[in-house]
């Protein structure tokens, strides 16, 4: 359930605070106005107040679950320390339904804005923003998307599977590159190999988003969700999207899935069950756990000493996954959106933003650093290699 809660919260931000200006109120609009506040002039409030109020609900769920919403505290070795009681339950029953009816609105809303404006479907299908890599994500035994357990996925750039694996056997597909000018690693399908910043069958880049979620299973294991799945891959014209704009539409379909497994889950009584935890028995040398998250699969391997105290710990989280892709995504925008006789100002510095953001990245996360601010700067070089404009902020 925390989990669930979690997504339902991080996707409603994601969406209403960081995509939605860029569609509500469109790419070119003033930066100034381009923002969560300007999409609640354009919105209003009374739907402004339904976007605070359901992710302070998902947030409720988790402190009430987890003692912490971002953070939890109470997990513990075996176990958790703490159960939820029967009241706890009921009242999480009520705030999933809601939480399913503001998830269903929102994808209506994302229909009436984006995909009824001929200039924001244009600006989603054109290749601007496209990538042909390799898909991953979690799936369970039928196939369709998990976010908590299951197996990993990799299907190809025509949606076929390639790879298939568990938690323990990580390392036999995924390898790590490292570059000299950044903490971020980049990682690849070990079985294809690197071959550089490219797409394509030969390359071993791959993308870890809620598009790829969706396009790496064969469906979503809600029935609301599944609905709105078979609408996206039939409006895009079938699988794999490669259309990367269409991640905003695959994370509403996620939020949807991820309100309705809340509401399944809060509907069991087994999970008000003071039976919370196992104690250990014997002391581990290494595990691997992976699960979803917001950002793409998730993935912690330790090893630890006789005493059970950790002595090596590698982290593969969602960003680090989309590395690479994002490096391309960004090139491939400006050399797309920049053209002779074409004016180069903030409206162009924020179309290739969007192909950035469309990640949802966080590179706090994947870094450990925490700068505060993203600066970004385009320079436009001529045949010869000198810089004939620049332009920031």
């Amino acid at each position: 359930m925390y989990n669930s809660a979690a997504f339902v919260h991080s996707h409603i931000a994601h969406f209403y605070a960081l995509a939605a200006p860029d569609f509500v109120l469109g790419p070119d609009a003033d930066p100034a106005k381009r923002n969560i506040l300007g999409v609640v002039e354009k919105v209003g409030i009374p739907i402004a107040s339904e976007v605070l109020k359901h992710r302070a609900i998902a947030q409720d769920i988790q402190i009430m679950v987890g003692g912490r919403s971002t953070h939890p505290v109470w997990t513990l070795p075996g176990g958790v320390s703490k159960g939820i009681t029967e009241e706890q339950r009921k009242d999480i029953i009520e705030k999933a339904k809601s939480c399913v009816e503001f998830s269903r609105f929102s994808l209506k809303l994302f229909e009436d804005i984006v995909l009824k404006n001929k200039a924001y479907l244009d600006i989603i299908l054109s290749d601007t923003f496209e990538m042909n890599s390799y898909w991953i994500g979690t799936v369970d035994s039928k196939n369709c998307v998990n976010f908590y357990h299951g197996d990993h996925r990799v299907v190809d750039q025509n949606g076929k599977e390639v790879f298939r694996y568990k938690d323990h056997e990580y390392l036999d597909y995924i390898s790590e590159r490292v570059e000299p000018y950044t903490y971020l690693k980049f990682p690849f399908l070990k079985k294809i190999g690197w071959k550089g910043f490219v797409d394509g069958p030969e390359s071993g880049v791959y993308m870890a988003t809620p598009l790829s979620r969706l396009n790496a299973a064969d469906g979503m294991a809600t029935p609301l969700a599944q609905q709105e799945y078979e609408k996206m891959y039939s409006t895009l014209g079938g699988k794999p999207v490669k259309k990367l704009l269409a991640t905003h539409w695959a994370r509403l379909i996620e939020l949807l899935y991820s309100a309705e497994r809340l509401l399944e889950l809060a509907q069991d009584p087994e999970v008000a069950s003071p039976n919370i935890r196992t104690l250990p028995t014997a002391v581990p040398k290494e595990g691997v756990g992976i699960v979803e998250a917001m950002r793409g699969i998730l993935t912690h391997h330790y090893q630890t000493d006789e005493k059970g105290l950790v002595t090596k710990a590698n982290l593969i989280v969602g960003t680090t996954n989309n590395n690479a892709p994002i490096s391309m995504s960004i090139k491939r925008a400006a050399q797309k959106l920049i053209q002779p006789g074409k004016e180069i100002g903030q409206g162009l510095l924020n179309m290739v933003e969007m192909a950035f953001r469309l990640y949802d990245p966080c590179f706090s996360c994947a870094t450990h650093s925490l700068p505060g601010q993203m600066p970004l700067i385009v320079q436009v070089l001529n045949a010869e290699g000198k810089v004939i404009h620049r332009e920031g902020r």
